[in-house]
């Protein structure tokens, strides 16, 4: 068997084992008693954090970012044990969210701000929500769902196929209408939702594609998707970001305010101060809560660079 072939079949296996666990997340672990499941998934984050691998290593320099450090030291590895505990509680629920009432989702969702969501769309105008990958987005959308407001987002396709197909289901059986996020299909449907003042929620602190735009985060330069600002700007929705983080047993979320799209300037430069101000507003939100901000890949252009070289 060639070298090609080899890593080929690697990667099969280990797609297909990816499917199977999350298959089991879905079967097994909404079904297991909540506190059992809860403290094995804490294990699970400890276990992830002392082994140190490359994800956590790579969120320990983020999280070197949002504390203005220059190296990793006791501070920095304490919080990343905090984020990796959060990330893990993150999809404990989202295994178990079909095992949720509405009473619990909307009785244990915190909410700030949330009547610049409803009036905005009563007058009829369209909304774009953007979101770091903060808290729980999923019960954020559940949430929503339970408000009757049924809105569109983007999944990033996953491998195996199957393992999209579920995020998709589950997704969709919260109400919501997902689509692949690559091509340029899923942009012209979100653009269409938007005109017919509907609400699309999109997680934009991390640029999936190779035509990001840079902005100034935390002192440095990251990139971060351009297209929540460019749907704003082309359909004359209002860009609202959001930011989530755990209370204890409890979900928060803070609606901030409309970011407006400038009066001056040719459509790029608008869009590159609508997204700056995003980042600006995602900088406020993960200050504030750095253990609930889930990011354990690169974003700013020092890692990727590196990376590429």
């Amino acid at each position: 068997m060639t070298e090609d072939a080899r890593s080929s079949l690697l990667a099969s296996v280990r797609e297909e084992a990816m499917g199977t666990a999350y298959a089991l997340g879905w079967t097994v672990v909404r079904k297991m008693p909540e506190r059992t499941a809860r403290r094995i998934f804490t294990g699970l984050a400890d276990r992830t954090w002392r082994g140190h691998g490359a994800g956590v290593r790579q969120l320990e320099r983020n999280l070197c970012r949002v504390l203005g450090k220059d190296a990793v030291d006791d501070e920095v590895r304490i919080l990343s044990r905090k984020v990796l505990r959060s990330y893990f509680r993150y999809w404990f629920e989202v295994f178990r969210l079909p095992e949720y009432d509405r009473d619990r989702i909307v009785g244990r969702f915190r909410v700030t701000g949330e009547e610049k969501i409803f009036s905005t769309l009563e007058s009829g105008r369209g909304v774009v929500l953007a979101l770091p990958h903060m808290g729980n987005y999923e019960q954020a959308g559940a949430w929503l769902a339970y408000q009757g407001q049924r809105f569109t987002t983007v999944a990033e396709r996953l491998k195996p196929e199957s393992l999209f197909d579920r995020f998709v289901a589950f997704r969709e059986s919260l109400g919501m209408e997902v689509l692949a996020h690559k091509g340029a299909s899923a942009y012209g449907r979100l653009a269409h939702r938007l005109r017919a003042g509907g609400l699309v929620c999109l997680v934009v602190d991390r640029d999936l594609t190779e035509n990001g735009i840079e902005v100034e985060f935390f002192g440095a330069t990251a990139r971060m998707p351009a297209v929540s600002g460019a749907l704003a700007l082309q359909t004359g929705a209002a860009l609202i970001p959001v930011t989530l983080w755990y209370e204890g047993e409890y979900w928060a979320a803070r609606v901030h305010d409309e970011v407006p799209a400038p009066a001056g300037g040719v459509r790029q430069e608008k869009i590159q101060a609508m997204t700056q101000e995003l980042a600006r507003v995602f900088e406020e939100g993960i200050a504030a809560h750095p253990e609930d901000w889930h990011m354990l890949q690169k974003v700013w252009v020092e890692d990727l660079e590196r990376a590429g070289r």
